[in-house]
């Protein structure tokens, strides 16, 4: 039975409870399909079973808080989602702080790509080796968004789930699935021509100071050539959608499903098990334990680890959320090797702003909000640079994007989103655009935004959305935002409190939570002007 024929729903609920057995079976089950959509959005870089772990790490600590049991799997991709953006950022700072040292030393370049294992282990057609390497030429965002195609391909996700985990609407999401397979499409077709023997001249001339890494900008000025190119479009002629013919070429996604699946490796089904994640029960039923686990051994990053001890581990992180939260690496000396399981909790990080209390002001944590004035103006009034650089103001104020004047931050149903406001809007419209800034729930030093219905503004899912106070003291982290300086004299970002480094964005028609990509035009979206707010009433 495929996931998306069984209804994990219950057990889901009881790992809820705290039922150790039901979550560990969660855990097994959907192992596989986590590390598949990793592993392919990354092409099978050393970092994959650590994105695979962090992404677990969170799954346990968020679980009890899933109020939808039954979208467990799109909550779990959009959570891996998640992952996999900040590992890519994580990377390129790390390339820019250590680009200068590397070439001093002649160390090859930190974000090279790793050799896709997929390509070293294919013996395989042609076709199917190139649709794997040409995957290689996508943009990060498309290989994320192929890795989830794919799985939906093999009915482990459907467009519905595929959707869901990217805050997208089924429509939107079909749009950009058929991009990036328009993008595979020419990218096969540049995998054919250069891999060709002979190849085109023309293309040789194309190619001289290519330095052989694959990017955006080579990968357009490969196509404007095949695109030209009789001699290269000869040897490749065909649609994503063709079947296969004496002179088409063999569907991306036939292709794609003739590939077998990555296989767990042992090294992380050990590295879980260490850490009371997955008993060697769940992991065998789950089809996960390998030949040489079933023999009593696993190997592990450092070594060979006997099975004994893997069962015995569990013992030793009893309270696996306590173990897990503090980031705890376990060692295990064996016979001169050694297993090494952590998982890296991010370090809190002092927010850089803090919230300032304003005349009038509310009380940190009432209901009421700052009164309005009598007489609306004709745009909100923008808070002093100097202020809004470093605070946001308690009291009644709306946040007017960057890159989009005259758009401000609002909602619609349980949803945050972008929309028009003006002084002759409507009292709704208007009363929708403004939020009673409050000091943090979870950090006085931050601030909380509060709507005139007196739900509040939370990340969940990578989403802002407006959800009522339930208590938790994970809805008082999600509905804390540290505000820190924009991309603009007087305009702020603002960074999640249990996320750091995330910010707010807008991005497709939402609000969003993600990591910045360094451009301008993440900053400009992840950027508002501080307004006080308008009159709510004539």
């Amino acid at each position: 039975m495929g996931l998306m024929d069984a209804d994990h729903t219950a057990l889901v609920v009881a790992a809820q409870t705290g039922d150790d057995r039901a979550r560990e079976e969660l855990i097994a089950a959907y192992l596989p399909l986590l590390y598949n959509i990793v592993g392919r959005a990354l092409s099978g870089h050393a970092d994959v079973d650590d994105v695979v772990q962090e992404t677990l790490l969170r799954v346990v600590r968020d679980l009890p808080a899933l109020r939808a049991p039954e979208s467990f799997r799109s909550w779990l991709v959009s959570i891996a989602l998640r992952q996999i953006t900040d590992h890519r950022t994580r990377r390129r700072a790390l390339t820019d702080r250590t680009t200068v040292i590397d070439e001093a030393l002649r160390i090859p370049d930190a974000d090279a790509e790793v050799e896709d294992v997929t390509i070293l282990r294919l013996h395989v057609s042609d076709e199917r080796r190139q649709v794997v390497e040409a995957a290689r030429w996508l943009d990060p965002d498309h290989r994320v968004l192929l890795s989830l195609w794919w799985q939906e391909c093999a009915g482990s996700l459907s467009r519905e789930e595929v959707a869901a985990a990217m805050g997208l609407t089924v429509a939107h999401a079909g749009v950009r699935v058929q991009r990036m397979r328009e993008q595979l499409e020419v990218s096969r077709t540049i995998t054919a021509a250069l891999g060709a023997d002979p190849r085109c001249r023309e293309l040789d001339e194309t190619v001289a100071r290519w330095d052989g890494r694959r990017s955006s900008v080579w990968r357009k000025r490969i196509a404007r050539h095949t695109r030209g190119c009789a001699v290269c479009t000869g040897m490749t002629t065909a649609t994503a959608a063709s079947a296969s013919t004496a002179s088409g070429r063999i569907a991306a996604e036939r292709l794609l499903l003739s590939l077998a699946p990555l296989a767990v490796p042992a090294g992380l089904v050990a590295a879980l098990t260490a850490k009371g994640l997955l008993s060697g029960t769940a992991a065998s039923a789950a089809g996960l334990a390998t030949a040489q686990i079933a023999a009593g051994t696993a190997t592990g990053g450092g070594g060979a680890v006997p099975g004994l001890l893997i069962g015995k581990l569990p013992a030793v992180t009893a309270h696996p959320l306590v173990s897990l939260a503090t980031g705890a690496a376990l060692i295990a000396g064996i016979a001169g090797t050694a297993l090494y399981a952590t998982w890296p909790e991010p370090a809190r990080q002092a927010p850089g702003v803090s919230a300032a209390p304003t005349a009038g002001g509310p009380v940190p944590g009432s209901s009421s909000s700052v009164p309005p004035s009598s007489t609306p103006s004709a745009a909100p009034s923008a808070v002093s640079p100097s202020d809004a650089a470093i605070t946001v103001p308690l009291g009644a104020q709306s946040l007017e994007s960057v890159d989009e004047p005259a758009l401000y931050l609002t909602y619609a149903d349980d949803f945050a989103t972008l929309g028009r406001a003006s002084a002759s809007s409507s009292a709704q419209t208007r009363q929708r655009a403004t939020f009673t800034v409050v000091r943090g729930l979870a950090d006085t030093r931050c601030v909380t935004f509060r709507a005139a219905d007196g739900r509040f503004l939370r990340h969940r899912d990578l989403r802002l959305r407006l959800s009522a106070d339930d208590g938790s003291e994970l809805f008082r982290e999600d509905a804390t935002f540290c505000p820190r300086p924009g991309s603009v004299a007087g305009s702020v970002t603002l960074h999640a409190h249990n996320y750091p480094g995330s910010v707010l964005r807008h991005r497709d028609g939402g609000i969003r939570l993600d990591g910045s990509d360094g451009t301008p035009a993440f900053a400009g979206q992840a950027s508002f002007l501080v307004r006080r707010a308008w009159a709510t009433a004539p």
